[in-house]
């Protein structure tokens, strides 16, 4: 038995290895044009560096906003489970996870990341 999964394997593993062979020698890219590896833009040269500085205060405001939006979606559920649950659990546990978004939302104020200039 164990020489037959040996065998299994040794075949599955050469045959995989033939076919990455095969794929990485088919595509090759035959020319290094310098027009074909040039940004293109309308069919002219492009005018400026196609590298611009990326803003990293509106990555950080994206970042908590994706953040609390996924929060936003788990508070969805509370209202209609209420009928299911024990109302006092179920007050409790929507009081506290409110007071922890709210505490998350201040402590971005006060640390000045909601602020887009400064």
């Amino acid at each position: 038995m164990i020489i037959i999964l040996t065998i299994s394997a040794l075949v599955t593993l050469v045959i995989s290895l033939v076919v990455m062979f095969i794929s990485s020698v088919l595509a090759k890219k035959t020319s290094m044009d310098r027009e074909k590896n040039s940004p293109f833009e309308c069919g002219f040269d492009p005018k400026g560096s196609a590298r611009l500085p990326f803003s990293l205060r509106f990555f950080l405001i994206a970042v908590i906003f994706l953040i609390f939006d996924v929060e936003i979606t788990l508070l969805l559920p509370v209202a209609p489970i209420l009928s299911l649950c024990n109302i006092n659990s179920w007050i409790f546990t929507s009081v506290f996870f409110l007071i922890i978004l709210l505490l998350g939302l201040y402590h971005e104020w006060n640390q000045g990341a909601l602020e887009w200039t400064k």
